[in-house]
Order: C-alpha cells, then structure tokens, then sequence
C-alpha cells in the first residue's frame, strides 16, 4: 500500500527515489496502462518522420547528383522543419504524460481515493491551458540555448574574421584565428547542450503544478519556477536546484537506458541489412522492423512512469517542504 498522510513529511533524494521505485512496482499496472497510449502516439509520429526521411534521402541524393541546389536547400530545410516539430510534439506528449501520471500518484500518495481515470481526465480537461505553458518554456529554452551559445559564436565570428584578415602569412595572431574558429563551434554546441539541461530541470515541475493546482498557464508557469528555486536546507544539496538536478538525472539515465535496451531488437534488425550503417542502403523490412519498433515502446511504456513518479514525488516534497502540506494534512485529519 501507499505511505498514509502520517507517512508525509521531508524526504532526502534517495528516499524519494525508493519511494518511486516502491510505488512504481506496487502500481505497476496501473502506470502501464496511463503511458501506453503517449507513448503509442510518440511512435507514429516517430515513425512518419522516419518514412519522410528515407524520402528526403532520395531526393537529397537526386539533388547533389544533379548539382540543383535549390532542391537540396528546399529538402534538408523540410526535414529540419519537420524534425523540430516531432521532437516538439514527442516532448509535449511525454510532458502530458507526466501530468496524467502526477494527478494519480500525488492523490494516491496523500491517502485520497483516485482512479486512473482521473488523471486522463485531467490531462484531457487541462491540455488547452498545458499546451498555453508548454509554449512559453520553449520559447525561454530558445532564448536561453541561444543566450550559451552566443559566447561559442562570437569566439567563432571573431576567429574567421581573424583568419581572412591574415590571409596568406603564416603568425600566431593567424594560429590563434584558427583556434577561436575551431573552439568556437565547440563552446556553442556545450552552450546548446547547457540550455537543453536547464529546460529539463527549470520545468521539471510544470505538468505536475498543472495536474493538482487550477491555474491558468502563466501562473503556472511561474508555479513551477517558484517551487523549484532558493534552498530547502543546509549545505550543498539543501539547494533545490542540486536536488532537482540529481533527479532529473535520475530521471533521464532512467529513459536513457529503457531506449536503448529496448531498441536493441530494431537496431539488430537494421544492422543485419545494412541500413543502420548505410543510409543509402535499402531500408530493413517493415514487417520485421515494426513489430521490434512496437516492442520498444511496450518497454518504454513500463519503465518510463518510474521516471514520471520522480517528479510527482519532487512535486510533493517542494510542497511539503515549503508550504508544510504535511502539517496542513494532519491537521485536516483531526
């Protein structure tokens, strides 16, 4: 069973941890059958962006045999599009799923009477306003990607202009040109990789602030930046941003190692025809590589909620930490 009201009180980051794998294990089924359907939706979409792009490969192809151009701008410019929009859909989706996983297990974990009903319920009476707050952090992802990679592009802009300035004599103003150009590249991409970690952890608590609290999209959007700042307690973890950290960590080696597991079967498939190596090789038989592709997304439909029950947990440990639900529950129950 869950821990009663009596049980809330402060955990550490291990003991939400094992609290997310207890109840992870308990409800089991339960968790499965919340995430199958997100996930199933992730793996179309997924899928038609693989088919798109086997075309674009053709065309592609045609288009430097031909030497046109224009062609090949237009297609690497469609894929690109159509790549940004399925990532951001895949992600809107996972996102939704946490929030429908949050309205079953924050309920559940506080002793009320819940069914797994209610969390779809949730997503779908909710997913107008979500999508509202789901919009706004992608724009602060952009603006902050594009803010860490600013450095990496100037060290590169400033490189180049460096190396054409000193055209055809050999210095170390030229030398220096050419380490600014090649380190330039390489400070943006950990400045990408910097701001997509920030994304992760700074909105770590949206769609669980958006599964419990009736707010519009900006207050909650604002909610979760609240919850998820200043400290909780002494030293270095007692910073709330080191503890989401770690578990937004958690979290992703968690879906890191269920995708690649579970991807194994469509990966060998691909190998045995050549066209994981090749990607002008003929592509493997979908006959064979759907049903490896389907099995993929059962295993990423039963391990993914324990990654979602980390945040629902995180959720309602920055509740009981800064508002003291657990004393306000306690108090109700007399």
């Amino acid at each position: 069973m869950s821990p009663p009201p009596s049980d809330l009180r402060p955990l550490a980051v291990g003991e939400i941890i094992d609290r997310a794998a207890t109840f992870w294990r308990k409800h089991f089924k339960t968790l499965f059958l919340l995430s199958l359907g997100f996930n199933l939706v992730s793996y179309i979409l997924t899928k038609a962006l693989q088919l798109t792009a086997q075309r674009n490969l053709t065309m592609i192809q045609a288009a430097v045999r031909d030497g046109d151009m224009s062609v090949l701008a237009a297609e690497y410019s469609r894929f690109l599009l159509m790549l940004t929009a399925t990532l951001g859909v895949t992600f809107w989706l996972y996102s939704l799923n946490t929030l429908a996983v949050s309205r079953y297990v924050v309920p559940t974990q506080l002793g009320e009477p819940t069914r797994p009903s209610d969390g779809m319920q949730r997503a779908l009476k909710r997913v107008g306003t979500f999508t509202g707050a789901y919009l706004l952090s992608l724009l602060w992802a952009v603006g902050a990607i594009l803010l860490l990679m600013l450095p990496g592009a100037l060290l590169a802009g400033v490189g180049g202009a460096i190396v054409l300035s000193t055209q055809g004599t050999i210095s170390g103003v030229r030398v220096l040109g050419w380490i600014l150009l090649a380190g330039g590249p390489i400070l943006a991409g950990l400045g990408m990789v910097g701001g997509l970690l920030w994304y992760l952890l700074r909105f770590s608590l949206l769609a669980p602030v958006m599964a419990m609290e009736d707010l519009p999209a900006v207050p909650s959007f604002r909610r979760s930046g609240a919850l998820l700042s200043g400290r909780v307690g002494p030293g270095f973890t007692g910073r709330v941003t080191v503890r989401a950290m770690i578990l937004v960590t958690v979290v992703s080696i968690i879906l890191i190692a269920v995708s690649v597991l579970c991807g194994l079967p469509a990966l060998i498939i691909q190998f045995i025809h050549g066209s994981a190596l090749d990607p002008a090789a003929n592509p493997a038989p979908q006959s064979l590589l759907v049903p490896a592709e389907l099995l993929q997304v059962v295993g990423q439909a039963v391990f993914n909620p324990l990654g979602l029950v980390v945040y629902a947990l995180l959720y309602l440990d920055m509740r009981v930490r800064r508002e003291g639900l657990d004393l306000e529950r306690r108090l109700e129950a007399r």
